[in-house]
């Protein structure tokens, strides 16, 4: 549910229910867009960006134990099987491992179904992800899923506009780690003209749109209480941007912002949403409590969840 709390945080008068309604209708998709890792995409850019950032699933499962203990198999084999049974249905990740050890015995399950996830574009079904509901994981192909084909792709210009976009001024390792694709220098310098260039403390070069100005340092930032995977958190090689010190935690919930800058981290227990703030947090921790009891109203209204601050 990680993106209705970030766009909650974000939006003014955000309602859940309308991205609920999108997951649902399959207006937005759930699948392994980018990096390997589970995104939340509008069914139009998932079409777009597959096609350009398969290379990057493709290499990223090369890289895993998954794809070390298939070492001999016929791996288009694999797919178009795994295909074919997301076809007849959709399957949880289990059930698919179970089927696939069939036709290729003497494979692991797991690393048989790890595989259709990183190479056969799939999408997680509803009602998954879809707000105040509760479904085990089901995927399916998602071409058949949406009922369009994938295009061209959208073009790797336009790709690094839009990541400027949400997340500029960004150095080219930056868009790097974010989207895991290479040969983004060749890009960066062929958009160099029609682009902002800054420097940051190091000198090391920043690129933005040109059309966006950076806030005065004086702006105010209101505290922010983000997810756990929070794009704008992880979307830079330097997260020192945010990260101040040695604040990064070791596994959290969520992440409680502050002026911009990492201050804690929020967690729900039971009847109790837990903050544990660092100095940084502990020095508005007023408003950072105030924005607590804003995001009870939200996700947890019948509760009746009080806020508690911990020490860290």
């Amino acid at each position: 549910l990680d993106p209705y709390y970030g766009l909650w945080a974000r939006l003014e008068g955000f309602d859940p229910a309308v991205l609920a309604d999108m997951v649902a209708s399959g207006e937005a998709v759930r699948g392994s867009f980018m990096r390997g890792t589970l995104h939340l995409f509008t069914a139009e850019d998932a079409l777009a960006v597959h096609p350009v950032t398969r290379s990057v699933l493709e290499r990223v499962f090369g890289s895993t134990q998954f794809s070390k203990d298939l070492a001999g198999i016929d791996r288009e084999a694999l797919i178009q099987t795994a295909r074919a049974l997301l076809e007849e249905a959709p399957r949880s990740r289990a059930r698919l491992g179970e089927e696939l050890s069939v036709v290729f015995p003497g494979y692991p399950a797991e690393s048989l179904s790890m595989a259709a996830t990183y190479l056969v574009p799939i999408v997680q079904v509803p009602p998954r992800g879809v707000w105040g509901s509760t479904a085990a994981t089901a995927w399916a192909p998602m071409d058949l899923f949406l009922g369009k084909p994938y295009g061209q792709g959208i073009e790797i210009d336009e790709l690094v506009r839009r990541y400027l976009a949400a997340f500029g001024p960004a150095a080219v390792k930056d868009m790097r780690i974010w989207s895991g694709l290479a040969g983004l220098r060749e890009v960066f310098d062929r958009l160099r003209p029609g682009l902002r260039v800054y420097r940051d403390e190091n000198g090391a070069e920043l690129f933005d749109l040109p059309d966006i100005e950076i806030p005065d340092p004086d702006t105010p930032a209101p505290p922010r209480l983000l997810p756990e995977y929070d794009n704008v958190l992880l979307g830079h090689s330097d997260r020192s941007r945010f990260f101040l010190g040695d604040a990064v935690p070791a596994g959290w919930v969520g992440n409680v912002l502050v002026d911009g800058a990492f201050a804690g981290s929020w967690r729900r227990d039971g009847s109790e949403l837990h903050l544990t703030l660092t100095g940084h947090g502990r020095s508005d921790e007023e408003a950072v409590v105030a924005e607590a009891e804003r995001l009870i109203e939200l996700a947890w209204p019948d509760v009746g969840a009080e806020v508690k601050v911990l020490d860290r």
